[in-house]
Protein backbone atom coordinates (compact mmCIF):
# COMPACT_ATOMS: atom_id res chain seq x y z
CA UNK A 1 0.00 0.00 0.00
CA UNK A 2 1.52 3.64 -1.09
CA UNK A 3 0.76 6.01 1.72
CA UNK A 4 0.95 9.60 1.20
CA UNK A 5 3.64 10.40 3.56
CA UNK A 6 6.85 12.29 3.22
CA UNK A 7 9.01 11.59 6.15
CA UNK A 8 11.14 14.61 6.69
CA UNK A 9 14.78 13.89 8.09
CA UNK A 10 15.87 17.23 8.90
CA UNK A 11 19.49 17.04 11.13
CA UNK A 12 20.00 13.25 9.42
CA UNK A 13 23.84 12.47 8.99
CA UNK A 14 25.17 10.19 6.17
CA UNK A 15 26.21 7.59 8.71
CA UNK A 16 22.93 7.01 10.10
CA UNK A 17 20.66 7.58 6.80
CA UNK A 18 20.37 4.16 5.26
CA UNK A 19 19.37 2.66 8.45
CA UNK A 20 17.05 5.09 9.15
CA UNK A 21 15.66 4.69 5.27
CA UNK A 22 15.49 1.07 5.70
CA UNK A 23 13.26 1.46 8.86
CA UNK A 24 10.65 3.58 7.25
CA UNK A 25 10.22 2.10 3.89
CA UNK A 26 9.73 -1.28 6.47
CA UNK A 27 6.84 0.52 8.59
CA UNK A 28 5.46 1.69 4.85
CA UNK A 29 6.79 5.01 4.28
CA UNK A 30 7.82 5.03 0.60
CA UNK A 31 8.74 9.04 0.42
CA UNK A 32 11.85 9.84 2.21
CA UNK A 33 13.10 14.14 2.18
CA UNK A 34 16.68 15.31 3.38
CA UNK A 35 16.25 19.02 4.05
CA UNK A 36 19.43 20.93 2.58
CA UNK A 37 20.09 22.48 5.92
CA UNK A 38 21.18 18.83 7.07
CA UNK A 39 24.83 18.11 7.55
CA UNK A 40 26.20 16.35 4.34
CA UNK A 41 22.63 16.95 2.84
CA UNK A 42 23.69 15.83 -0.44
CA UNK A 43 25.54 12.77 0.61
CA UNK A 44 22.70 11.55 2.53
CA UNK A 45 20.29 11.59 -0.60
CA UNK A 46 22.89 10.33 -2.70
CA UNK A 47 23.37 7.11 -0.30
CA UNK A 48 19.63 6.65 0.30
CA UNK A 49 19.01 6.93 -3.45
CA UNK A 50 21.32 4.36 -4.46
CA UNK A 51 20.08 1.95 -1.41
CA UNK A 52 16.45 2.47 -1.92
CA UNK A 53 15.97 4.39 -4.93
CA UNK A 54 13.99 1.54 -6.80
CA UNK A 55 11.56 1.15 -3.47
CA UNK A 56 10.99 4.65 -2.80
CA UNK A 57 10.72 7.81 -3.75
CA UNK A 58 13.88 10.17 -2.42
CA UNK A 59 14.12 13.81 -2.34
CA UNK A 60 15.64 17.25 -0.97
CA UNK A 61 13.68 19.65 1.31
CA UNK A 62 14.28 23.39 2.10
CA UNK A 63 15.25 23.54 -1.76
CA UNK A 64 15.70 26.95 -3.10
CA UNK A 65 18.07 27.44 -5.85
CA UNK A 66 18.09 26.15 -9.36
CA UNK A 67 21.59 25.05 -8.12
CA UNK A 68 20.15 22.92 -5.83
CA UNK A 69 17.65 21.28 -7.89
CA UNK A 70 20.74 20.79 -10.22
CA UNK A 71 22.59 19.06 -7.16
CA UNK A 72 19.42 16.72 -5.83
CA UNK A 73 19.52 15.51 -9.46
CA UNK A 74 22.82 14.57 -10.16
CA UNK A 75 22.54 13.23 -6.41
CA UNK A 76 20.02 10.79 -7.40
CA UNK A 77 17.27 12.06 -5.79
CA UNK A 78 13.88 12.35 -7.48
CA UNK A 79 11.57 14.55 -5.31
CA UNK A 80 11.84 18.41 -4.84
CA UNK A 81 10.37 19.85 -1.65
CA UNK A 82 10.61 23.90 -0.92
CA UNK A 83 9.31 25.71 1.97
CA UNK A 84 7.96 28.24 -0.96
CA UNK A 85 6.89 28.69 -4.58
CA UNK A 86 9.86 29.58 -6.43
CA UNK A 87 8.73 29.48 -10.33
CA UNK A 88 12.28 29.31 -11.36
CA UNK A 89 13.14 26.14 -9.28
CA UNK A 90 9.29 24.57 -9.80
CA UNK A 91 10.36 25.02 -13.68
CA UNK A 92 14.15 23.93 -13.30
CA UNK A 93 12.88 20.76 -11.12
CA UNK A 94 10.34 19.41 -13.80
CA UNK A 95 13.09 20.40 -16.63
CA UNK A 96 15.39 17.70 -15.25
CA UNK A 97 12.18 15.28 -14.69
CA UNK A 98 11.72 15.26 -11.33
CA UNK A 99 8.75 16.15 -8.90
CA UNK A 100 7.96 19.63 -7.53
CA UNK A 101 6.37 20.19 -4.02
CA UNK A 102 6.73 23.77 -3.77
CA UNK A 103 5.09 25.09 -0.76
CA UNK A 104 2.08 27.45 -0.60
CA UNK A 105 0.10 29.86 1.74
CA UNK A 106 -2.15 32.17 -0.64
CA UNK A 107 -4.48 31.43 -3.35
CA UNK A 108 -1.82 33.62 -5.67
CA UNK A 109 1.11 30.93 -4.60
CA UNK A 110 -0.78 27.74 -5.76
CA UNK A 111 -2.30 29.16 -8.77
CA UNK A 112 1.70 30.46 -10.13
CA UNK A 113 2.62 26.69 -8.66
CA UNK A 114 0.39 24.78 -10.63
CA UNK A 115 1.40 27.04 -13.43
CA UNK A 116 5.08 26.57 -13.33
CA UNK A 117 4.59 22.52 -13.30
CA UNK A 118 4.47 21.41 -9.53
CA UNK A 119 3.48 18.19 -9.11
CA UNK A 120 1.60 18.61 -5.57
CA UNK A 121 0.93 21.73 -3.24
CA UNK A 122 2.53 21.51 0.46
CA UNK A 123 0.33 23.79 2.45
CA UNK A 124 3.22 25.12 4.75
CA UNK A 125 2.59 25.58 7.68
CA UNK A 126 -0.50 24.02 8.09
CA UNK A 127 -1.21 24.89 11.55
CA UNK A 128 -1.55 28.49 10.44
CA UNK A 129 -3.58 27.95 7.40
CA UNK A 130 -6.02 25.31 9.49
CA UNK A 131 -8.68 23.55 8.17
CA UNK A 132 -10.59 25.92 7.22
CA UNK A 133 -8.30 27.99 5.00
CA UNK A 134 -7.41 24.60 3.96
CA UNK A 135 -10.84 24.23 2.56
CA UNK A 136 -11.35 27.48 1.26
CA UNK A 137 -8.35 26.77 -0.71
CA UNK A 138 -9.21 23.78 -1.73
CA UNK A 139 -12.33 24.65 -3.22
CA UNK A 140 -10.77 27.16 -6.12
CA UNK A 141 -8.25 24.50 -6.55
CA UNK A 142 -8.10 21.82 -9.96
CA UNK A 143 -10.12 18.96 -8.70
CA UNK A 144 -7.53 17.05 -9.39
CA UNK A 145 -4.77 18.89 -7.22
CA UNK A 146 -2.57 16.73 -4.89
CA UNK A 147 -2.42 18.59 -1.91
CA UNK A 148 -0.01 17.94 1.13
CA UNK A 149 -0.40 19.32 5.14
CA UNK A 150 2.99 20.44 6.79
CA UNK A 151 4.42 21.93 9.71
CA UNK A 152 2.32 21.64 12.51
CA UNK A 153 -0.18 18.37 11.57
CA UNK A 154 0.66 15.00 13.38
CA UNK A 155 -1.24 11.66 14.36
CA UNK A 156 -4.00 13.58 16.20
CA UNK A 157 -5.06 15.22 13.08
CA UNK A 158 -5.28 12.87 9.98
CA UNK A 159 -8.92 12.25 10.36
CA UNK A 160 -9.61 15.74 9.94
CA UNK A 161 -7.75 17.16 7.60
CA UNK A 162 -8.07 13.87 5.05
CA UNK A 163 -12.04 14.43 5.49
CA UNK A 164 -11.14 17.96 4.85
CA UNK A 165 -9.78 16.32 1.08
CA UNK A 166 -5.82 16.43 1.84
CA UNK A 167 -4.31 14.02 -0.39
CA UNK A 168 -1.66 13.53 2.57
CA UNK A 169 1.37 14.72 5.45
CA UNK A 170 5.01 15.76 5.86
CA UNK A 171 6.06 14.29 8.63
CA UNK A 172 9.21 15.74 10.49
CA UNK A 173 9.91 16.13 14.49
CA UNK A 174 6.83 13.58 14.82
CA UNK A 175 9.54 10.85 13.33
CA UNK A 176 13.20 12.06 13.67
CA UNK A 177 14.97 14.87 15.33
CA UNK A 178 18.64 14.26 15.98
CA UNK A 179 19.71 11.84 18.58
CA UNK A 180 16.55 9.14 18.20
CA UNK A 181 18.15 5.78 17.35
CA UNK A 182 17.00 3.40 14.15
CA UNK A 183 14.44 1.73 16.42
CA UNK A 184 12.97 4.85 18.34
CA UNK A 185 12.16 6.18 14.65
CA UNK A 186 11.02 2.95 13.26
CA UNK A 187 8.46 2.63 15.96
CA UNK A 188 7.05 6.23 16.07
CA UNK A 189 7.14 5.14 12.07
CA UNK A 190 4.93 2.08 12.30
CA UNK A 191 2.43 4.44 14.90
CA UNK A 192 2.03 6.83 12.03
CA UNK A 193 1.51 4.34 9.64
CA UNK A 194 -1.15 2.93 11.76
CA UNK A 195 -2.82 6.24 12.66
CA UNK A 196 -2.58 6.99 8.67
CA UNK A 197 -4.56 3.45 7.55
CA UNK A 198 -6.79 3.90 10.38
CA UNK A 199 -7.40 7.86 9.45
CA UNK A 200 -8.03 6.40 5.90
CA UNK A 201 -10.41 3.73 6.26
CA UNK A 202 -12.81 5.69 8.41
Amino acid sequence: MSRAIVAILRGVSPEEVEGLGGALIEAGISRIEVPLNSPKAFQSIEQLARKYGNVAEIGAGTVLTEDDVERVSQAGGSLIVSPNANVSVIRRTKSLGLKSFPGVLSPTECFSALSAGADALKFFPASILGLNGFMALKAVLPKDTQTFAVGGVGEADFSSWISAGVTGFGIGTALFVPGLTQAEVEKRAHALVSAYDRSKSS
